[in-house]
């Protein structure tokens, strides 16, 4: 009886907590307009699994509850709306929107703190909006991220947890998302023509900082002109901080609110040089815009591991051809977080070691945290722990800034990578020196085994846009150098395996040479990121064991030997303590290499940490 009348309460609060949850924002009337909503399979039919705390496996349907949300957010966002199977579905829409789901992201911690673990959901779905005549009008990621503690289910064995008002509330902000980009890309008080022709924006904010002009500013400091636009500031975990390592986009929408055409505009984006060379291109071409046409473009940042500001502005201009104002400037106001510098932080960059340089040995660091193809899968620290890794090289390897070579993103595409070690290593490497290539983002392995690195150029579905392993350890093997490192860490895919029950495990070593290998996990898999390190695990420690912590007989050196014995021992430990999960790195050696060169000298740091 008493069981039953514990199960009653807990049904009650069940109850009540989903009647409680988070419910969508209202942002004003509806726009005018019919939408469509066409979902595809990979958002209505997503799922993933998780370990309850019985260690059993569950299937989490997580794409009906976000279909249902998305709906309802736009029955509250639009006049009216179409789905299709429904009696409306014949109806022409005046704007259609497409979403897409990439792969939900969903993990559990169990710990000790009562009855509750905490857990982490994250979705990104991709919002493609059409005109009536089906031209795009513009695409929009949402993307959500949202912590919780979540409770056990008072039941006999308290195994599973209670999950579903969490999935509600993460797909409210999701949808939350969707309401407040569909009013700033669509015009609230106009219906687009079949052409799509008078879509304007309207001035909702996002949940970033969004700055408009004032009207009595644009008649005196800038001439007549069609077209207007609006700038939005977006960061990526929408708190308004900007921190290292975070991506923000600086969005503009344009529209020709005329009735000729503007054959030849631009974007452009200024503010402190600090903050601006961050992003690979500052001036965006609109191209031609016609009458009531729109345009939506990006400018996409990293934000360093350092930032040296924590207030900025930013601003942005609308330009003509010949370079006058097209429209009056709209200022972004930047808050950046400054990045902590504990003396165990591995963010915190140690001090050159003096009279350690070593002219004679190199580094190549490349760092993928976003790729030109949205479909694939950003790696969130890559470019942050490229990054790192360089500047470790330079302070505690005693490396010359002209002897390191850092590709990030936009900057390591294919042939920026082949110059790298088609020419420039070559030309520069003797028989003394030391060469480590880093790489940290996404690698492809075929049916057979064969493993690609993806440039930021890459393509899935096309291997000439891939860069093959066997060709980088071909152009390493040919250096003249006494000692060779190949650091990989990041995601290890599998292309072409649909209806395959065995694949070939990837292929990392190649049948000579003289190339170490040092790999972050074994077989396939996804190397385990850190959102409270801000590095990848395999980084996070490797930078760990370069500051000292690998030097076992504190003798100021860190040798390769060393940081091996020190990441294969740390990682697998901190995978299953912080994360429950398994992550075993792999060291690797070529046949002519096997055992040799393991003193080699990589750091040589001032100060001897302990490790814990």
């Amino acid at each position: 009886m008493v069981l039953i009348q514990l199960l009653a309460f807990s049904g009650c609060d069940t109850i009540k907590s989903r009647f409680s949850r988070q419910a969508l924002p209202d942002l004003g009337p509806p726009i005018p307009l019919t939408a469509q909503i066409d979902v595809d399979p990979s958002l209505s039919k997503a799922r993933t699994e998780y370990l309850d705390s019985c260690g059993r496996i569950h299937l989490f349907s997580i794409g009906p509850t976000v279909e249902d949300t998305l709906i309802q957010a736009a029955h509250q966002t639009f006049r009216s709306v179409i789905l299709p199977g429904s009696a409306e579905a014949g109806s022409k829409p005046d704007v259609t929107i497409r979403m897409r789901m990439l792969d939900p992201r969903f993990k559990i911690q169990t710990d000790a703190l009562y009855d509750r673990a905490p857990a982490e959901l994250s979705l990104d779905v991709l919002a493609e909006f059409f005109d009536a005549a089906g031209a795009p009008l513009g695409e929009r990621p949402l993307q959500v991220t949202r912590k919780e503690r979540l409770q056990l289910e008072l039941t006999q064995q308290r195994c599973d947890y209670v999950i579903d008002p969490f999935l509600q509330d993460t797909s409210t902000l999701l949808a939350s998302q969707f309401m407040q980009e569909s009013r700033v890309l669509l015009a609230p008080g106009t219906q687009p023509s079949a052409a799509g022709s008078s879509i304007t924006q309207t001035d909702v904010p996002l949940k970033t900082a969004v700055m408009s002009t004032p009207a009595s500013a644009s008649a005196t400091s800038t001439p007549p002109s069609p077209l207007s636009f609006k700038a939005t500031l977006l960061d990526e975990n929408g708190n308004l901080m900007l921190e290292s390592g975070e991506r923000l986009r600086v969005r503009v929408d344009v529209v020709n609110t005329g009735a000729q055409t503007v054959p030849d505009s631009a974007v452009r984006l200024t503010g402190p040089q600090p903050l601006l060379t961050q992003f690979p291109a500052t001036t965006l071409a609109i191209g031609p815009l016609a009458p009531g046409g729109s345009k939506s473009l990006e400018f996409i940042a990293t934000m360093p591991q350092s930032p040296v500001l924590q207030q900025a502005e930013l601003q942005v201009a609308l330009v003509t051809g010949s370079g006058l104002p097209a429209a009056p400037p709209q200022t972004l106001p930047v808050s950046i977080q400054p990045t902590a510098s504990l003396p165990e932080d591995v963010d915190h960059i140690p001090a050159a070691t003096t009279g350690a340089q070593r002219p004679g040995d190199y580094l190549l660091a490349i760092g993928l945290s976003s790729y030109r193809e949205q479909e694939i899968a950003a790696r969130k620290y890559a470019a942050l722990d490229a990054e790192t890794v360089a500047a470790y090289f330079q302070t505690l390897g005693g490396l010359p800034q002209n002897n390191v070579r850092l590709l990030r993103d936009w900057s390591a595409l294919r042939p920026d990578i082949e110059e790298a070690l088609l020419d420039w290593l070559p030309a520069k490497t003797t028989k003394d020196s030391l060469v480590v290539v880093y790489f940290a983002g996404q690698a492809l392995v075929s049916p057979a085994g064969e493993t690609f690195l993806i440039p930021y150029d890459g393509s899935l579905g096309s291997p000439s846009r891939l860069y093959p392993l066997k060709e980088l350890q071909s152009a390493l093997g040919r250096l003249k150098a006494k000692q060779v490192v190949f650091v990989f860490d990041g995601t290890v895919l599998k292309n072409g395996a649909e209806g395959r029950t065995k694949m070939a495990p990837p292929k990392w070593t190649g049948a000579s040479g003289s190339v170490l290998q040092m790999i972050a996990t074994t077989g396939f898999g996804k190397s385990l990121e850190s959102d409270t390190l801000h590095h990848g695990l395999f980084t996070y420690y490797l930078l760990r064991g370069l500051r000292g912590e690998a030097d076992v007989n504190r003798n100021g050196e860190v040798t390769i030997g060393e940081v091996m014995a020190y990441i294969t021992r740390k990682v697998p430990a901190a995978a299953r303590s912080s994360f429950k999960q398994e992550q075993q790195p792999q060291i690797l050696s070529a046949p002519r290499t096997a055992g040799k060169d393991l003193d080699s000298i990589l750091t040589k740091p001032p100060i001897i940490p302990v490790a814990d």
